[in-house]
């Protein structure tokens, strides 16, 4: 099975034409990995672009992710073949819960049973978590069983670097995805990242991805422009050393940016 894909397009906050234009963009400069969800209103146009690219359908790894509302095992399969329908897909490869549901509402049992389903019916071939707390992580894998989750996306950035959650993730098989990894560019402006990239003559950018990659995190940054694409993608090629590497992991001063009220769990 494909392995998650080390650094991806990110979709969020990307809607109509600007979601085409990314993904169109991004495909003609090789990236091969989608990440969309259905609260992003963008499935639509993330499947088009694909669809107008001409890449195929098996060079592709694509992943959704199930909203709140949709998390019962009676909803959850429709929603997710309603994604299909807008990818434009049979399948996706990597389909994830969003949020944990608000005041376990619905049992993460359940959810994680019609995910199940979901994979036996072909309509994913993974599953996985996202905005997961160590006990929420702990327990999926638990009711998942060994190696059955793939990954937990999580905000990971050079200010807010979640640790904690990181190692408990490695423990229990988990891949971590990076989401928000440049902080809203916020981190592109901290003199010990821009030093860095001076250095190695690189952008912040590609130092702050080089830094999550080197950490064994997949990353899904976004953008619109052609230049900022192409520049990302040349971060796998970066190599910072032990002292680099040192440098940023001072930086962490657990500065979270998403923090959704009456979504968010109690974070570790």
């Amino acid at each position: 099975m494909q392995a998650i894909p080390r650094l991806g397009l990110g979709t969020f906050r990307l809607k109509g034409q600007a979601a085409i234009d990314s993904v169109s963009t991004a495909l003609a400069l090789g990236y091969r990995a989608m990440d969309t969800a259905q609260i992003y209103d963008n499935e639509e146009a993330v499947g088009q672009a694909i669809a107008d690219s001409g890449v195929a359908r098996e060079e592709l790894f694509l992943t959704t992710k199930i909203w709140t509302e949709h998390l019962s095992r009676d909803a959850l399969i429709p929603s997710l073949k309603e994604s299909l329908r807008k990818l434009r897909t049979g399948h996706v490869d990597l389909t994830l819960i969003h949020w944990p549901s608000p005041n376990a509402a619905v049992p993460l049992e359940a959810t994680l049973q019609a995910l199940a389903e979901a994979r036996r019916e072909g309509l994913t071939r993974r599953i996985g978590v996202s905005n997961f707390t160590m006990d929420l992580m702990r327990q999926a894998v638990a009711l998942a069983g060994p190696g059955e989750i793939a990954t937990n996306q999580v905000e990971l950035h050079p200010y807010l670097q979640n640790r904690a959650v990181a190692q408990a993730a490695q423990a229990a098989g988990v891949q971590i995805t990076s989401y928000m990894t440049l902080g809203y560019g916020k981190v592109l402006q901290d003199p010990v990242i821009q030093a860095l990239a001076q250095r190695h003559r690189a952008t912040p950018a590609q130092v702050v991805l080089a830094w999550a990659l080197q950490l064994g995190h997949a990353v899904i940054p976004s953008s619109t422009q052609r230049e900022h694409l192409a520049s990302n993608l040349r971060a796998t090629a970066l190599r910072l050393s032990d002292d680099d590497m040192a440098a940023m992991a001072a930086l962490d001063r657990g500065e979270r940016l998403v923090d959704p009220q009456g979504l968010a769990p109690r974070w570790d």
